[in-house]
């Protein structure tokens, strides 16, 4: 595309995503070619690129050109890369890590700005991802709901992320390094976010971790927090994205949800992820 003058940027949804080409992460990057990858992203709300085989230093190298590394609360990273956390399903395993429309983490005082995920290790056929425009969704709402939905804040809770049990199974496998069993976290959020670098408006709640409205009890809360669930993973608001070895995907937390697709029992899906410290959403 005219725009970009180091790399191709080909959308591969109508709506978000997109894949960039002729650049390899390995490489210490110019700043204008990482300004491009932060341009695209930053229009497109998730880019992927292919045929990235990183070690563990040059995965961290290109994260820290992004933003600034953050820390999950449950799974202790990687040993000599704490920044760095394993996604894993094993062969015997039924549910999938985060196997639910979310943005990451929205539970937290200050969210994840993005996310970035590797893959290591893919199945055969499945484990694709989806991801959702979460502007796109805001701005197809009626003009009444909008200015309702500006007026609420909600609550964020990661007890309702129980509906991923091999977070739990990761938790028990690295030895829990620091988190303590039962130990939940809970934040109040706008549900109607404004980016802080677009300025574009967004619709911020989501099912793995919306609990209700503050202010309203859960049961108030349902109605109208099922219209959205349903509303904002709509079909037009989305894509897919099929992974294969060395496959690397950057989204934006603040404007777009994900859905990791949990359709491979009986095979092994491993990534890896790192997530970048964000603000407080306003």
């Amino acid at each position: 595309m005219g725009e970009y003058r180091h790399l191709t940027v080909a959308p591969v949804g109508s709506c978000i995503g997109a894949e960039i080409g002729g650049v390899d992460l390995s490489e210490d990057l110019a700043d204008d070619v990482v300004a491009e990858i932060r341009q695209a992203w930053l229009a497109h709300l998730v880019v992927f690129f292919r045929g990235q085989h990183l070690t563990l230093d040059q995965f961290s190298a290109f994260a820290h050109r992004i933003g600034t590394p953050g820390r999950y609360p449950f799974v202790p990273g990687l040993p000599d890369h704490p920044e760095i956390i394993e996604v894993k399903k094993l062969p015997h395993e039924t549910i999938n890590f985060g196997g639910i429309w979310h943005t990451d983490t929205a539970y937290l005082e200050r969210p994840p700005m993005a996310s970035m995920l590797l893959a290591r290790e893919v199945p055969a056929a499945g484990g694709d991802t989806e991801f959702a425009n979460m502007y796109a969704a805001f701005d197809a709402l009626s003009d009444g709901l909008k200015d309702s939905l500006r007026s609420l804040r909600a609550v964020n809770s990661s007890a309702l992320a129980d509906v991923s049990k091999t977070r739990e199974d990761r938790i028990a496998d690295a030895a829990n390094a620091g988190h303590e069993a039962g130990e939940d976290y809970e934040a109040v959020h706008p549900v109607v976010r404004t980016h802080p670098e677009t300025g574009r408006q967004s619709l911020y709640v989501n099912v793995a971790h919306t609990a209700r409205f503050e202010g309203m009890t859960e049961e108030e809360s349902r109605p109208l927090l099922r219209y959205l669930f349903a509303h904002q993973s709509r079909s037009e608001f989305t894509c897919r994205f099929r992974w294969v070895v060395g496959s690397l995907a950057l989204w934006d937390n603040r404007c777009a949800m994900h859905n990791p697709i949990n359709d491979y029992h009986g095979q092994l899906r491993v990534m890896h992820r790192i997530t970048f410290e964000g603000d407080e959403p306003r």
